[in-house]
């Protein structure tokens, strides 16, 4: 290896004719893991390299096994707002949090054998354990890298193209996939436009489904009306979900950053780039470093006018967009446990927007529930054990949180609704897989079944997630409405007519987008992101909030606090 070192700097050749590479050797850096699959065939050298993750995904620093994690004072929480505009002051938080520094255990040297009973001998949190079992370790510690089994690999419309031809390129033109059963391609990004790269995109992921026998491909061919398309599903995040893809202890890679949503099922699940996934679809495993953990206690009864949007808003405004970087975010507590599935996706699904690599909520009476008629594969949850060591714990008490809202143009730039109530708005947007699921449009006609069935004053645009989703819009009667759908609500109040399933206008997209903000408008909306130019003009201003916080801007034509309307 030494010697192929000074090869490469000198251009000169190895004259050690006994010199056999290692199968896999790792080299790591601060911003890149760069992952080397050396095979000797006469004199050729082949290499797989990991793309660099994007900031937002978190940087996969490479830890000496020495290392031990540190919390500064960004990790340890930061507060937003003076102690007597927020119940969550940073005095309240500070004391809430560990201050004992953890030193991480130092990888083991000596070999390990695979488990065998799956016992544990020495404590782990959830997300070591998962890594454990999928890498065939008895124990594993933060900042340990292993190669671990996947489960599941899922890649769409944008970044599929770039996967497959990854993987072609790597392992043959004529290669087979690992396993065409473990591989979900999912359309949902840029479905319903014209724009003719995005409509091949689309082709290509068709043709190569087609090359590999992929059974779990949701196509769509007919962008015209997608009711005459039953394979095609929507947003990947709650397809997965709904097709029974997600499940307790099992690991789930996709090529998006928001994939950490279905740690809501008890799973690791997080976004990784086109390079990893090209590799995953050839061999069925990747090189991941452990992360740490951090721990939110979240405790009290969850107040009717809160969601878990606000949650996960007040979180992140209280760490910050990097202070869960490259960490696991583990919820837990009373709160957490009285939550449904959808919702615990809303909680795990922003994870990546505090720099999170995934998020974890531990699977219970109802994940069980959720998955009966979901998945028939059989599953084995998995819990941190008592004596676990986490990062940094944080508690909080959720009776008294207030609805939550994140200006521009940052999702921590945290903000208490009612603080905002003379921002002046010009749309709504109602989608994604943050909030565009059917709790989430119930929860909206709930408010406007609450306000009298007022009339909107701004463009209320309403994206159902999937076909699913779109099909309760129109099918589920609303508590307290006498029968009446979401879809016979949102008519009465005035709201656009719900639209085709995707991910719609939450990244921009081409310019024909459905609800794409072309102008600079200033939107309340419930998506994940408000960055300068994430739904479309860079000058457009997006205020991140709960649907319901959503429904009663709408109503009002300013950021306004629901209460205003549900108390």
């Amino acid at each position: 290896f030494y010697c192929t070192q000074r090869q490469r700097r000198s251009g000169s050749r190895c004259t050690h004719s006994s010199f056999r590479p290692p199968p896999f050797i790792f080299l790591g850096n601060q911003t890149s893991l760069n992952l080397f699959a050396f095979t000797v065939s006469g004199k050729k050298l082949q290499s797989f390299r990991s793309a660099e993750r994007p900031q937002a995904m978190a940087s996969s620093t490479i830890a000496s096994p020495s290392a031990s994690f540190i919390p500064t004072k960004k990790e340890l929480g930061r507060s937003a707002f003076s102690p007597a505009s927020s119940p969550f002051s940073v005095p309240k938080c500070r004391k809430s949090i560990s201050k004992k520094i953890v030193s991480v255990m130092a990888p083991q040297q000596s070999e390990r054998k695979p488990a065998a009973t799956g016992s544990v001998k020495t404590a782990m949190t959830m997300t070591e354990k998962i890594l454990a079992r999928a890498s065939e370790k008895t124990h594993l510690s933060p900042g340990e890298n292993v190669w671990v089994d996947v489960d599941i690999l899922m890649t769409h419309d944008v970044c599929g193209p770039g996967s497959i031809g990854i993987f072609k390129k790597e392992f043959g033109q004529n290669a087979k996939v690992w396993d065409r059963e473990k591989i979900v391609i999912i359309p949902d990004h840029y479905i319903f436009t014209n724009d003719e790269r995005a409509n091949r995109n689309v082709d290509i992921l068709r043709d190569f489904c087609a090359e590999q026998n992929i059974k779990y491909f949701y196509d769509i061919q007919d962008r015209g009306n997608f009711k005459a398309n039953p394979d095609y599903k929507g947003v990947c995040h709650i397809a997965l979900a709904q097709e029974g893809h997600c499940r307790p202890g099992e690991v789930l890679l996709g090529t998006d950053s928001h994939t950490c949503t279905a740690g809501a099922f008890g799973q690791f699940a997080t976004g990784i780039g086109n390079t990893d996934a090209g590799f995953v679809m050839g061999a069925g495993k990747l090189l991941l470093k452990v992360p740490p953990t951090l721990r939110f206690v979240m405790d009290g009864e969850m107040p009717d006018y809160i969601l878990a949007k606000d949650l996960i808003l007040q979180i992140i405004g209280e760490i910050s967009v990097a202070g869960a970087t490259y960490k696991s975010m583990e919820f837990v507590g009373s709160t957490v446990e009285s939550l449904n599935m959808e919702e615990r996706m809303t909680l795990c699904n922003m994870v990546v927007e505090a720099g999170g690599k995934n998020g974890v909520v531990p699977a219970d009476s109802t994940t069980f529930k959720y998955l009966e008629d979901k998945t028939s594969l059989p599953y084995e949850p998995v819990y941190s054990d008592q004596q676990a060591r986490f990062l940094s714990e944080y508690r909080f008490d959720i009776s008294k949180l207030e609805p939550i809202v994140a200006k521009p143009h940052s999702p921590d730039n945290r903000a208490l609704a009612r603080e905002c109530k003379d921002v002046k708005i010009d749309r709504v947007y109602i989608g994604s897989c943050t909030g565009g699921k059917t709790e989430d449009f119930m929860a909206a006609a709930k408010l406007f079944v609450a306000s009298g069935y007022k009339k909107v004053k701004v463009p209320t645009f309403l994206v159902p997630a999937t076909q699913k989703v779109w099909m309760d819009v129109y099918s589920l009667p609303v508590p307290g409405s006498g029968g009446k759908t979401c879809s016979q609500i949102f008519e009465e109040v005035g709201c656009d007519t719900p639209a085709s399933p995707s991910c719609g206008a939450c990244l921009g997209g081409p310019k024909d987008t459905y609800a794409r903000m072309n102008e600079p408008k200033v939107c309340v909306s419930t998506t994940n992101r408000n960055f300068p130019g994430r739904m479309g003009h860079k000058e457009g201003e997006i205020y991140l909030a709960s649907p319901y916080t959503a429904a009663a801007s709408a109503l009002t034509g300013y950021v306004t606090d629901p209460r205003d309307f549900l108390q």
